[in-house]
């Protein structure tokens, strides 16, 4: 029955935006940083991609095959580089295979492969996050990633970072790399408040951010102790959602239902109304208002995956002098736990040549080489291949051990709509001051009815 409403939602979708003459953009650039890393990256990939004249031979031979892949990074200039160096370089290995770039901004890119996959046009791949799978196989777009790439893809992988793109236990999504929500701090802010090491608890955070209330900046800016994302956006809730695992609650039990009589639930919201009453936390606050926060030395700590930096970088090129990560807070009963975030890539079945064209492309990418260069040069980041050498990176050092840790959130087709109802419950604890019980059971009568 879901499926079928789903698929009745691309038919009428598809049909509105047909009438409106909705195409796939070409690649562009807004905001962004590393981009001379990112010209490094395509140079290397470009220079490493040469083949002998026999195996140039044998693929000019094959049959011509065009695979579309849809990726939003195209859109963003710290990663439009790198993009294209893929393209230009596993073209270059395989003469007989071309790469069509569909793209569209992050928040549009799900809707456009789903209306062009309802119009009889499928793309092959997308370049997507883990928490978009459980779309992708309800609108009967995803395919099993053994489909194309084989049964013993996974024993490659890192198994947490498999099950981050599993749906009851088959993976529809190969993981790139992962990230868990991390610790940041600010060790200049951290001395001048007497601060020697990052908390481990939320104790301990209480304590920390006592000390650093009512500093300000050197301009006389307000400094915020700790910040935790809870604006109406899905990523906010996913990041709420990790915090209830540091205090070893969940929203959902093992089958994907509602599951949210546990302490740690309750705990984690009384923790946001305490560091919103006590002005520690900044109200309503995006991951990239953290993040600009951050950069500006306005804010002491905050939680973040790890590619966060890249955006801290991009408004302030020297802040990795001062920035270091750590664990995830341990809070009540908890460990620690952190949802483990993945970028993925999701596939579709378009046949056998494009499936066998795009099983050579994801061996391209995965190449230490070539992605191993994108997560030492433009996104920070722990990769999910065993194999595949971890980057020097100093920032991420402290918090490595969180990898360990992390667990792989049940994935069902509701969730970045039950992430924005934890930012509702979140808003009504902080913003709107409501009791903790109060807004819970709100929050549970709007998730049931969510789940139906």
């Amino acid at each position: 029955m879901q499926k079928q409403i789903v698929r009745k939602w691309i038919t009428m979708i598809t049909a509105v935006c047909l009438v409106g003459g909705l195409t796939a953009c070409g690649s562009g650039g807004s905001s962004g940083a590393g981009k001379d890393a990112a010209q490094t990256s395509k140079e290397t990939l470009a220079a490493g991609t040469e083949k002998t004249a026999e195996n140039a031979e044998t693929e000019t031979s094959a049959e011509p095959v065009t695979i579309k892949f849809a990726n939003y990074a195209l859109l963003e200039d710290a990663y439009t580089d790198f993009w294209n160096g893929v393209k230009e370089g596993f073209e270059k290995e395989h003469p007989n295979v071309t790469i069509e770039w569909v793209t569209a901004p992050y928040a549009d890119i799900t809707s456009q492969v789903i209306t062009m996959a309802g119009a009889g046009d499928k793309c092959d791949i997308v370049f997507g996050e883990n928490t978009w799978i459980s779309t992708y196989e309800d609108a009967g777009f995803a395919v099993p990633v053994s489909d194309v790439l084989g049964e013993d893809f996974v024993s490659g992988f890192h198994e947490n970072a498999v099950e981050s793109c599993s749906i009851d236990g088959t993976a529809y999504g190969v993981p790139l790399y992962v990230s868990p929500f991390i610790l940041y701090y600010n060790t200049d802010i951290f001395k001048q408040a007497g601060i020697d090491n990052p908390p481990a608890t939320y104790d301990e955070l209480l304590a920390d951010c006592e000390k650093i209330n009512g500093m300000k900046t050197a301009d006389g800016n307000v400094i915020y102790p700790f910040g935790q994302t809870t604006a109406s956006v899905p990523i906010s809730g996913t990041s709420i959602n990790s915090m209830i695992y540091n205090f070893g609650g969940q929203v959902l039990d093992a089958d994907g239902n509602l599951s949210i009589d546990n302490d740690g639930f309750h705990q984690t919201f009384e923790m946001l109304q305490t560091l919103d009453d006590k002005g520690y936390n900044p109200q309503n606050a995006k991951l990239k208002d953290l993040r600009n926060l951050f950069a500006l030395g306005q804010l002491a700590m905050y939680y973040d995956q790890s590619w966060g930096i890249a955006g801290v970088k991009a408004i302030n090129k020297d802040a990795e002098t001062y920035t270091k990560s750590a664990v995830p807070l341990k809070g009540g009963s908890g460990d620690g736990a952190s949802i483990l975030s993945a970028a993925v890539l999701i596939l579709a079945d378009n046949g056998d040549a494009r499936k066998e064209a795009v099983k050579e492309l994801i061996e391209y990418i995965l190449r230490d080489e070539v992605l191993g260069d994108y997560l030492a040069n433009i996104v920070p980041a722990y990769p999910a291949m065993k194999s595949m050498s971890q980057p020097d990176n100093a920032v991420l050092t402290g918090a490595a051990d969180s990898i360990s840790t992390a667990v792989a959130s049940p994935s069902i087709p509701q969730l970045n709509d039950l992430n924005l109802e934890l930012d509702t419950l979140a808003q009504a604890v902080t913003v709107s001051d409501e009791d903790v019980d109060k807004a819970i059971e709100e929050f549970r009568a709007s998730a049931k009815t969510l789940l139906q």
